[in-house]
């Protein structure tokens, strides 16, 4: 086969954006989706790094499309140098072109540096731009990046700033539908961010409007944060600069005995943490520990970084010269290495200020230290004598579960099954060669709440891990999972919702790898039992009822709504929801790792006002949130 230049295809414009979406916006699902509108409000928020922009609007309109308004100093119109076409079409329809790759426009910034803006205009159905400038209000419009006309004058105008509007393309996306929770997440921790900008949001789908406005800043956002917590003192807050790269910090100590550490870098949320938070950590260890010793609440040992946090809630937020350098698997961890030292440099000079001044904060501290080392200690004690007793090991498996013969691990599978009466029908119904059942009494502990040692106390947790075969937390070993799937499986309704929110919560938070190896799934049983004579069809949703409805027409039928697991038999539930070739499944996954631990917190955690303002939200219709 000849392979010469013919062969080598150069993509021009914006077509690579196309070809590869995957490359610019991470993937075509909802994640890929929200980032559209991110990239625009960064742009936004760039503007207001600078000093010249205070308002930011957006607005999701009932055709799905998205406009994003501020009032910055608006997107340049003049003739470009070089391409001799407006600076407003080459920023539109250009990779790699924009004011942040010059240093004269844009000292620090976010978004994807100059890439933003077009590739939304790449992966959008449709794009509008219009730009208040000089004075004068300039126009464009675009199909899939391409521009319909050159760039116009539509008018004059006393405002200044950039509105853009798009429709995502539905060729390129595998859901166009915006979820406005995400988005509210990511413009309030903007707004706390930016204490200066007011951000205005509004869904004209569902008539919800949001304003953000923190003047406080991060000092609020930790407020917020531990607002439903018993806090140990008042919020500490430090900012400080080193080698150009602008250190803030706000941490706040709770009763709890979680810790929480929110990251960000030039406005981007790194929820895999990275330098910075190394840079941290690694100093407040330092610093306590030498300070608790000089102090005399230290002998003889040191305390572990661990312990140091436990009940800690931080918000770390780094603005630095040029681009930061991401790695890891969701894009979201910092790996610039010279913000490790500055970071630490900050934290050290200005806490040692602090603690100068407010030696019972350092007190406070130290003992919430000495406690959770005593704690972790017993616990650490707790999990030996429960591996002296094999609860972690294969040779001692639970008495409920019904195993499967296979050893194989891609062939096996393990239903988590609701109750001891779908439990029943369940094993009766299984192919006994790879699937395994092990059925679950009641609701599980909430493990969002909870101590390790009531989770490892709970009988239930126990079963499930002795199970699976991998440990938990530190000892968690993916290499020893004994099935290739684990699905669960519990009631069509409420309680059934609880059940399975409980279970992902304990996989979410301490054996995250299982989400990741995409090990985690759902089952979907059944709503109906729809007889037409000696015809049955099975139904998974209200939309298919109503839809066989009009198929069957004038036919006389029979209904019959299962409310749970139970009412069918094993020939029913194997056949529905058990059988390979037939069942329906949903994979658990983490496309976006921000928006699932924001989730899991505000549903399973102490946030009550949220978790209702989300269900009062939700409450006429039915989501499927891909976690």
């Amino acid at each position: 086969m000849e392979y010469s230049a013919k062969q080598i295809k150069v993509l021009k414009g914006l077509e690579p954006v196309r070809q590869r979406p995957g490359m610019y916006i991470g993937s075509t699902g909802k994640a890929g989706l929200h980032h559209l509108i991110y990239e625009i409000v960064d742009n936004s928020i760039d503007e207001a790094l600078q000093g010249y922009c205070d308002s930011i609007k957006i607005t999701i309109f009932k055709d799905g499309s998205v406009e994003i308004e501020d009032n910055g100093r608006g997107i340049p119109v003049d003739i470009h140098p070089e391409t001799k076409r407006s600076a407003l079409e080459v920023v539109m329809t250009t990779l790699h072109a924009g004011g942040k790759f010059t240093k004269d426009s844009y000292k620090v910034s976010g978004g994807l540096h100059g890439v933003g803006a077009s590739v939304v205009n790449a992966l959008s159905e449709w794009l509008e731009v219009e730009v208040h400038r000089d004075g004068k209000i300039y126009y464009q419009k675009y199909e899939r990046g391409v521009p319909l006309f050159d760039v116009k004058i539509l008018g004059e105008t006393e405002k200044r700033g950039t509105i853009v509007r798009f429709k995502p393309d539905a060729t390129i996306f595998s859901t166009t539908e915006f979820d406005s929770d995400t988005i509210m997440i990511r413009l309030r921790d903007l707004a706390f961010l930016n204490p200066n900008v007011t951000i205005f949001f509004k869904d004209e789908r569902d008539g919800t409007e949001k304003t953000y406005h923190f003047t406080g800043g991060l000092k609020e956002f930790i407020s917020y944060v531990n607002k439903n917590a018993r806090t140990l003192h008042e919020p500490v807050h430090i900012v400080g600069e080193y080698k150009s790269t602008k250190v803030e910090l706000v941490f706040q100590y709770t009763t709890s005995d979680n810790e929480r550490i929110l990251s960000f870098v030039n406005n981007i949320r790194t929820v895999e943490g990275g330098t910075h938070v190394t840079g941290f950590k690694s100093a407040f260890t330092r610093l306590i520990n030498e300070l608790g010793k000089k102090i005399g609440m230290i002998k003889n040992f040191t305390i572990r970084g661990e312990d140091i946090r436990e009940g800690m809630a931080a918000i770390i937020s780094v603005l630095m010269i040029g681009t930061p350098e991401f790695e890891g698997q969701t894009k979201s961890k910092l790996g610039n290495e010279e913000v490790q030292e500055a970071v630490a440099k900050v934290i050290r000079e200005k806490l040692l200020e602090f603690f100068e001044v407010n030696e019972t904060t350092l007190k406070i501290i130290l003992q919430k230290a000495l406690e959770a080392r005593k704690a972790r200690e017993a616990a650490k004690h707790a999990r030996e004598m429960v591996k002296r007793k094999s609860v972690f090991g294969s040779s001692s498996l639970p008495g409920k579960l019904a195993d499967c013969i296979t050893k194989k691990l891609e062939e096996s599978e393990l239903f988590i099954v609701e109750g001891d009466s779908a439990g029943g029908s369940a094993k009766q119904a299984r192919d006994r060669n790879f699937q395994a059942i092990l059925p679950l009494r009641g609701k599980i502990l909430n493990v969002e709440k909870s101590s390790w040692l009531k989770l490892l106390k709970n009988e239930q947790i126990r079963d499930i891990i002795t199970a699976l075969g991998t440990g938990i937390g530190d000892d968690f070993d993916v290499k020893k999972l004994r099935y290739g799937k684990i699905i669960i499986m519990t009631d069509a309704d409420v309680d059934g919702a609880h059940i399975r929110t409980l279970l992902l919560t304990l996989f979410y938070r301490y054996m995250k790898e299982l989400i990741d190896h995409e090990r985690i799934y759902i089952a979907q049983p059944p709503l109906y039992k729809v007889s037409v004579g000696r015809t049955i069809y099975y139904v998974y949703s209200d939309e298919e009822l109503e839809e066989l409805k009009e198929e069957i027409g004038d036919k006389k039928y029979d209904i019959q709504r299962y409310k749970g697991l139970g009412e069918m038999n094993p020939e029913q539930l194997w056949e529905t929801t058990m059988d390979p070739q037939k069942r329906k499944l949903l994979k658990v996954t983490i496309e976006d790792a921000e928006e699932a631990d924001e989730l899991f917190e505000m549903l399973m955690g102490n946030d009550t006002e949220s978790r209702r303002e989300f269900i009062i939200r939700h409450a006429l219709q039915v989501k499927e949130i891909d976690v």
